[in-house]
């Protein structure tokens, strides 16, 4: 009988932007030496053999030794992770590749991909004995915080767009979240977080404000190499708002180099964001000055409506390490492929999802990507959360 690996090998946490360290056993939110992300660290300078990998557990918390929680105890979850890779033979051979793989993340808690991250960020509350949280969400995030509050016994505030769907609304007061509404997108969201913590202790747990979901967020990186046998893909298509899954999958990868369980070349790393709210497509071409007279739109992917992610300096570093590129797509190119995909291969696709695929269909369209490449990209959530969005383009 193989013996599993239990012990965890979290260190510290460090500064992306300077590395200098910090503590992961005390509460931390962002560095205070730059104000950037933290990351987490672990100890990988010893080889692991990845048969050593928690294979009694079809969750996340099968890679528990790479995440950052102490104690097994403190583990909150629903049975996120371990959603399937799906082969779409037909729409690869209507375009020409070879292989179009793709990630379900519809199959999580919640149906979002925002299980994994929230998992992993309510974990860590709980073993810093903290019990009330506070989130600023385009939808999926909230009702994701709102579930494993419930679970954890923990209070929770979530603040929506007040254009967000109803279905998402409902979710959070089902739950059992105190649930408030602005106008605007969610950086005016995050605005009135920031006010409510004037009168309240409650911890923000805001995309890369805390370093924890983003462990949550990168299991989708291990589960992409196991899944495949350690056979990586040669593009990897992400629908980008805040950015996490982006980033955090590129961190696993980093990962899993330095732990000798997959060999290089890495994927390319394609972002995509829709036309009606593109910062990152914005950076990439103009750096320094992005911000200036940008102007952002609601979008029916609502998890892209993110006007000024705090993640963009490490966004646009796994852009650039990865030789991959971002791509916009239009409203309207959304809504052609969550029907072509329905009508194709039978699986509804969340918006975010559909505008992934849309972009390989123009990365094929215009050879950005050869057709012997292994394309995978990955739908963050269940396509039957949107279907009040999409009723008027039916």
């Amino acid at each position: 009988m193989k013996t599993q690996l239990t012990t965890n090998l979290f260190s510290q946490l460090i500064c992306s932007n300077c590395g200098d360290i910090f503590s992961g056993f005390l509460l931390n939110t962002i560095s205070t030496c730059c104000n950037k992300p933290l990351l987490a660290n672990y100890h990988l300078d010893q080889y692991l053999p990845k048969e050593l990998i928690k294979v009694n557990d079809h969750s996340m918390w099968r890679y528990f030794s790479l995440l950052p929680i102490a104690d097994k105890q403190n583990i909150v979850s629903l049975k996120e992770g371990g959603t399937p890779i799906i082969s779409l033979d037909k729409l690869a051979a209507n375009n020409d590749i070879t292989s179009v793989l793709m990630k379900d993340e519809a199959f999580n808690p919640t149906g979002s991909f925002k299980a994994r991250g929230i998992s992993a960020a309510v974990s860590k509350a709980k073993e810093l004995g903290i019990d009330r949280l506070i989130i600023p969400t385009a939808g999926n995030a909230g009702g994701a915080l709102a579930a494993y509050c419930a679970k954890a016994n923990m209070q929770c505030i979530v603040v929506m767009p007040e254009h967000t769907p109803t279905i998402f609304k409902n979710e959070c007061r089902l739950l059992g979240a105190e649930l408030i509404l602005v106008k605007g997108l969610i950086d005016s969201c995050a605005k009135k977080v920031q006010e409510i913590q004037q009168s309240k202790n409650y911890f923000d747990v805001s995309t890369l404000k805390e370093p924890y979901r983003l462990e949550g967020k990168k299991t989708m990186g291990y589960e992409i190499a196991e899944q495949l046998d350690w056979a990586l893909p040669d593009v990897i298509v992400y629908p980008a708002g805040g950015g996490t899954g982006l980033i955090g999958i590129w961190k696993a990868l980093q990962e899993m180099l330095k732990l000798g369980w997959i060999k290089g070349p890495l994927p390319k790393m394609i972002a995509v964001q829709s036309e009606n709210c593109a910062p990152l497509a914005m950076a990439a071409h103009h750096r320094s000055n992005w911000k200036e007279n940008f102007l952002a739109r609601p979008t029916i992917a609502n998890g892209l409506a993110v006007p000024f992610p705090f993640g963009m300096e490490l966004m646009l570093n796994v852009i650039e390490s990865s030789g991959g590129q971002v791509i916009t797509v239009s409203e309207q190119e959304i809504i052609e492929a969550i029907k072509d995909v329905s009508r194709t291969e039978g699986v509804l696709l969340c918006p975010e999802g559909a505008a992934a695929w849309k972009a390989i269909e123009l990365l094929a369209k215009y050879k950005k990507i050869s057709s012997e490449n292994k394309v995978l990209f990955l739908n963050t959530a269940s396509g039957h959360k949107y279907l009040e969005s999409i009723k008027n383009y039916l």
